[in-house]
């Protein structure tokens, strides 16, 4: 290969696997992908690799104690960089990870990158969202670099739809989230409360943020949809993509009440991986909106 589309350097997308971005698509559009690893007592389990999020939900509910998760190190993006470049040596590189304020994946993709300042063109980005709220920016990024799109237009379509994107998500307990370290104590007892659902979000600085609480799940769900319409997301055509963890029958509620108040253009689903799944926990649901 000689790593050029029209004469131009080709653009390389990588990202993590809390993009949650399904196999298929990430071989379909050639995203190349950095696993984080889950850890069930004695046993670790790469994330979408060794471990998917069927098995991950089963083992969830039969293990008493919570597992835990841990983040590349510099060396993993440092050997996946030089296998880039190893195939295309004037390949420019944009690698879009999880929100720095909820992980060191980041600082690893920054580390590897500073080994490499004086051979190869990477950019590294802080998404500041999780799940599908950035891995929505990875396909969008890798759809225009494989339309031949320049590093300089993929980078700036990624800025302009996380700026675009909404997103909330409903957690079935704010356990997993509260043992994790992501959300306060407090409100982790106030959600415990009389079928209290917290409607949580990603604020400005990559952050999980409660929005607001709702009494049981098809008001929080209202919610969202009016939460979205205030977000200007009513009057355009939009992209959405329902995430959810071991939760088809809300997935399918909220998009069947999303499909009724939108003009979608397109709606698809994806699983909640086993890293954020220790996260968040089962029976979350989350939707992700794009004005197309």
């Amino acid at each position: 290969m000689n790593g050029k589309v029209n004469g131009l350097s080709k653009v390389r997308i990588v990202t993590d696997s809390t993009a949650d971005i399904p196999v298929e698509d990430r071989e379909r559009l050639g995203i190349e992908m950095v696993p984080l690893k889950v850890h069930f007592g004695n046993e670790t389990y790469i994330d979408a690799v060794t471990i998917q999020s069927q098995r991950f939900y089963e083992l969830l509910a039969e293990s008493s104690a919570l597992p835990t998760t841990s983040q590349p190190s510099p060396v993993d993006f440092l050997d996946m960089y030089k296998k880039i470049l190893a195939e295309e040596p004037d390949a420019q590189i944009i690698s879009v990870h999880l929100s720095a304020a909820m992980s060191g994946t980041y600082q690893s993709a920054v580390l590897a990158k500073s080994l490499l300042e004086e051979q190869a063109d990477i950019t590294i980005i802080d998404s500041k969202s999780a799940s599908y709220g950035f891995g929505l920016l990875v396909v969008a990024a890798a759809e225009a670099a494989q339309a031949g799109k320049t590093k300089e237009e993929c980078l700036e379509l990624i800025h302009h739809n996380r700026e675009n994107t909404g997103l909330f998500f409903l957690v079935d307990t704010l356990e997993f989230l509260q043992k994790g370290g992501r959300i306060g104590k407090a409100a982790a007892f106030l959600g415990s409360l009389l079928n209290i659902k917290p409607i949580l979000s990603i604020d400005d600085e990559g952050e999980v943020t409660s929005i607001e609480k709702a009494r049981g799940q098809k008001k929080a769900m209202a919610r969202i949809v009016e939460l979205l319409k205030e977000g200007g997301y009513a009057d355009k055509e939009v992209k959405v993509i329902i995430a959810h963890a071991h939760s088809v029958p809300a997935a399918e509620e909220l998009s069947s009440l999303i499909k009724s108040h939108f003009q979608v253009k397109h709606l698809s689903y994806t699983s909640i991986g086993p890293v954020i799944g220790t996260h968040t926990g089962p029976g979350t649901v989350a939707v992700f909106m794009l004005p197309v």
